[in-house]
């Protein structure tokens, strides 16, 4: 197919040599075969803010580190510039994210380059040499659903393990590979420890794992994997190597309630008395 203009810059760094075609056209990017150094790979072109339909993105990016204070500000007033740090900030999330994920061995398809807006990683092929298909493309037994479920909880344990939320996990951004799941699309993950909807969202990626498995294994679907998993995470209590139970029970002990707000008065008085002292 005639090369589009988004890969100019890949093609004359030498980085791609044809674009084969387009895969698939999603919310936030579309994705392309390509040939690149003698491999078939694949291309993600992030679409521009106006054409993207991910909605909500403020809850995505709260907790999400700046370069400087520059940055930070001009983000803060919407300015022309803080539009765009924001995008390049969007955008390079995934990147930031796919290798820190990698590092923590959880299946991410491996990056080569990240180039104008594209990003150059391994096309993941299923069983028959062909493109992977989604979960949501294939037919499971009730054992295969058990099997996968495990490990889409395992995976999602390490990727709290290394402080990232995916934040949109479902049945239409893993793929079944020929040697394993793998999961895809992480421009919006979350840092766990710096954003305020890290356990609501763990608990709906953790729920939409277990709708969508349960449907061949109905007995996942009295399964609460996401709390526990979060109890353990608040706690310090999580390792890869947690031993899971997919049960959770709510503590019976009323919050002390009076104790936080003597606590907070008493934080307040200190705080008065330094600056008085100042």
């Amino acid at each position: 197919m005639k090369i589009p203009k988004c890969f100019e810059t890949l093609v004359q760094n030498g980085l791609i040599d044809e674009v084969v075609c387009q895969l698939m056209s999603g919310k936030e990017a579309e994705v392309y075969v390509v040939h690149s150094k003698g491999e078939v790979r694949c291309a993600k072109v992030y679409k521009e803010a106006g054409k993207r339909s991910f909605s909500q993105q403020a809850q995505y990016q709260e907790g999400r580190k700046v370069r400087n204070s520059r940055q930070a500000r001009a983000m803060e007033k919407n300015t022309r510039y803080g539009r765009k740090e924001q995008e390049d900030a969007w955008q390079n999330a995934e990147v930031v994210a796919l290798q820190r994920l990698a590092e923590a061995d959880v299946r991410v398809p491996r990056i080569y380059s990240y180039v104008d807006g594209v990003l150059l990683m391994e096309l993941v092929v299923g069983a028959d040499g062909e493109v992977a298909p989604r979960l949501n493309d294939i037919r499971l037994t009730a054992e295969q659903a058990r099997v996968y479920h495990r490990t889409m909880i395992s995976q999602i344990v390490l990727m709290l393990c290394a402080g990232l939320v995916h934040g949109d996990l479902s049945e239409y951004n893993v793929l079944a590979g020929s040697d394993g799941l793998v999961i895809i699309d992480l421009p919006q993950s979350i840092d766990a420890a710096g954003n305020n909807n890290a356990s609501k969202m763990l608990e709906r990626d953790v729920g939409n794992m277990r709708a969508y498995f349960g449907r061949f294994a109905p007995e996942l679907l009295t399964t609460d994997y996401g709390r526990e998993i979060w109890k353990l995470y608040a706690c310090g209590e999580l390792t890869p190597r947690s031993e899971l139970t997919g049960h959770f029970v709510q503590s019976g002990i009323p919050a002390d309630v009076s104790g936080v707000m003597r606590d907070i008065d008493s934080a307040r008085l200190w705080h008065e008395r330094y600056q008085s002292k100042a």
